[in-house]
């Protein structure tokens, strides 16, 4: 970025940028693993690691909307150095939408629904006979949160890349 003019002001926009992307990105990142604690800890000990993770990544949500609002004041402080119509910038834009269209029709609501069975299950009566109703359930959405989680990661990989080579600049 030698070369561009920056101002202070625009600096300032940058360290907001990243640090929004490490914050919300840092707190959704590995909730795989912590999907896994909590199946590893039945009844009321998995279910608070799930409980936990869900309230720490509704927390993240709000760094994440916070991400192409700086980004967008970056492109609009940077004197005409970076466009709307330069590939990485359009392209992560664009990306951003569909990650968060996975956020909200996939992951977000399928958690909320695992944490609703986990409760189920502790509060119903023991199953007679196998493992109870809600566990099939569990199991289903959690092969949907897997491989939503999945692609999500490598959109962000993909955003790295973006940033770091800005194709299109």
């Amino acid at each position: 970025m030698v070369g561009l003019g920056i101002s202070g002001y625009y600096n300032v926009l940058l360290v907001l940028h990243i640090l929004t992307a490490i914050i919300g990105l840092g707190a959704v990142m590995l909730n795989g693993l912590y999907a896994s604690q909590a199946l590893r800890r039945p009844g009321p000990a998995g279910r608070a690691v799930s409980e936990a993770n869900y309230a720490v990544s509704s927390i993240g949500e709000y760094f994440i909307y916070a991400i192409p609002v700086f980004g967008i004041l970056l492109v609009l402080a940077s004197h005409h150095a970076w466009k709307f119509s330069q590939t990485w910038i359009w392209l992560s834009l664009l990306l951003y939408v569909f990650a968060i269209g996975i956020s909200h029709s996939i992951l977000i609501p399928g958690h909320r629904k695992i944490n609703a069975l986990l409760a189920d299950m502790e509060q119903g009566p023991p199953p007679t006979a196998g493992p109870p109703p809600q566990a099939a359930q569990i199991q289903a959405l959690g092969k949907r949160q897997a491989a939503a989680g999945a692609t999500l990661n490598i959109v962000v990989v993909i955003f790295l890349i973006l940033m770091i080579w800005k194709p299109g600049v």
